[in-house]
């Protein structure tokens, strides 16, 4: 059995950051893909809501990453403080044993 007593909170707020990133990059997607829609649907002046869509589109990945590396960052923060208090999480872990590979054959053979 092991504890996990302490979480980087620069490296976890990093992790959150990629995370975010990446959720940002897909609702930023379906974003744009629902505006083209709804600006095909409502004719007129959709132009100014097609730069306003595509400006949000851009922008969600950065706004994921940026709430990410802060959430990330106060979550490992509160969970450090959780864990002097009461114990860190319990991790219960198996050892795998590493796959067997021959060696390389010798050179010259």
């Amino acid at each position: 059995m092991f504890r996990l007593r302490s979480i980087g909170v620069l490296s976890c707020a990093k992790i959150f950051t990629v995370v975010h990133a990446v959720i940002g990059i897909l609702v930023g997607f379906l974003f744009l893909l629902f505006g083209i829609f709804g600006a095909a649907l409502a004719p007129g002046q959709q132009k100014l809501g097609m730069v306003a869509v595509i400006v949000l589109a851009v922008l969600m990945p950065v706004f994921y990453g940026v709430l990410g590396f802060v959430m990330g960052a106060v979550w490992a923060f509160v969970y450090n403080l959780a864990a002097e208090s009461i114990g860190g999480l319990e991790l219960q872990l198996d050892a795998v044993p590493a796959a067997y590979s021959a060696p390389p054959p010798a050179a010259g053979a």
